[in-house]
């Protein structure tokens, strides 16, 4: 790899500053908790120094001092602890960070410079934080965090044993499907985590603007139903409904940006005027009166990171990609505009991206089949909410309505 050309001394001084950190912080936090002091400022600094003589010689071409040198510093550390376990002292996170100290010294020599300030600053962080990653750890949900590790898990398993090739005549590619698979359930989960931890403290429409990164379609469902059991705040559910749809289409733009970033300058801005729609629509609703805190969550949105939602997407992608290849041979592009509108009844995303992946250059019919999707999805959403929502049913067709007309002008343009 290629360094950044710094000098000698400015490497040395940056590996001095970053064991100065890390002791100040081990030092800090002995004090504060008055426990056992395993070394100070002055020890860490010496190690980060020694880690860089280390290096130094090791690039002089006494190659054998770097493996002494860290094998030294874990024999002291370990001595250290065992010393520290016969006074009842129990942790070892001054120990470990010892030992990254030194490997920090090293790395300022012989690693580009980023890599040894990158380990310092989150060592630093991850040992002062203490207490609100425990908080943290305390409040997370079990079930969902063992969902989000068996997803990983089978995805690690999975993944390097996929072939990745192409089948059939359509082009699947299991190793490229699956792939698109993490990407999707990652973004998405990263919207229904914000949305559990911060829709109950800022209120319903944080919720529908976050919820809306992992499912819109959810959203408007969910809202629906509050405001079916509670009509007072039906109009604060529509609202919420509303930035979730919006969230829709940034949401879209970034997995294009990610999968096809040459198509984006073609029709960007169209995707940014349809979620600004609903930005602008979203504070007329706002229902006075009603507390933005009230006691209400969107709580029915599945977490994207378990197996049954991934596998559903992987099936809905492969059965997507076939039907579109077909009824384009067959129908030509008639029947694509056809199927673009139909599968904005449900789920959208595995249209859009197999679309996406499968089109070897863009072309007007490209975002035509894209736009008519997404305006037969903010369709469908508006009579998901009017259905369950009757209180405010009838500014949920307006609204929808006005919205979903303003696909066509956009898609003309």
């Amino acid at each position: 790899m290629e360094q950044l050309d710094l000098p000698l001394s400015a490497r040395f001084f940056i590996t001095l500053a970053i064991s100065v950190l890390i002791g100040l912080e081990r030092e800090r936090s002995a004090t504060e908790i008055k426990g056992f002091v395993f070394a100070g400022v002055r020890t860490y600094s010496l190690v980060g120094v020694f880690g860089f003589g280390c290096a130094w010689m090791y690039g002089a071409g006494v190659t054998w001092f770097l493996p002494i040198g860290l094998l030294s510093i874990t024999a002291i550390a370990v001595v250290e602890y065992l010393a520290k376990l016969k006074k009842g002292y129990i942790g070892f996170t001054s120990e470990i960070a010892v030992l990254i100290t030194f490997l920090i010294g090293a790395l300022c020599l012989e690693a580009q410079i980023w890599l040894p300030l990158a380990l310092g600053i989150i060592a630093t962080f991850l040992m002062s934080e203490k207490m609100l990653i425990e908080r943290f750890v305390d409040r997370l949900d079990k079930t969902e965090f063992l969902a989000v590790l068996k997803f990983l898990l089978v995805t690690l398993i999975i993944l390097p044993v996929l072939p990745n090739e192409d089948f059939t005549r359509f082009n699947l590619n299991p190793a490229k499907i699956w792939r698109l698979v993490i990407l999707v359930s990652s973004i998405g989960f990263a919207g229904y985590f914000l949305s559990k931890r911060l829709g109950q403290k800022f209120g319903l429409w944080l919720s529908g603007l976050l919820g809306g990164i992992a499912s819109s379609t959810a959203v408007a469902i969910t809202t629906g139903r509050i405001a079916r059991k509670t009509p007072g705040v039906g109009k604060r559910a529509l609202q919420a409904s509303i930035l979730a749809t919006g969230i829709m289409y940034l949401r879209i733009l970034v997995l294009i940006w990610i999968i096809r970033p040459d198509f984006i300058p073609y029709f960007w801005w169209k995707l940014v005027a349809l979620a600004v729609i609903g930005v602008i629509f979203a504070p007329t609703v706002k229902s006075p009166g009603v507390s933005a805190k009230a006691d209400l969550s969107i709580s029915d949105i599945q977490n994207p990171f378990e197996i049954r939602p991934a596998i559903l997407f992987a099936v809905l992608y492969v059965v997507l990609t076939v039907v579109t290849a077909i009824v384009q041979q067959y129908y030509g592009n008639v029947g694509l505009l056809g199927l673009a509108s139909l599968s904005g009844v449900t789920d959208i995303d595995p249209f859009i991206l197999s679309l996406t992946r499968h089109t070897a250059e863009y072309h007007k019919l490209f975002f035509t089949a894209i736009g008519l999707s997404m305006m037969g999805n903010t369709i469908a959403k508006g009579i998901y909410f009017g259905w369950l929502a009757s209180s405010v049913r009838k500014q949920a067709a307006i609204y929808y309505g006005i919205w979903a007309a303003l696909h066509i002008p956009i898609l003309l343009v």
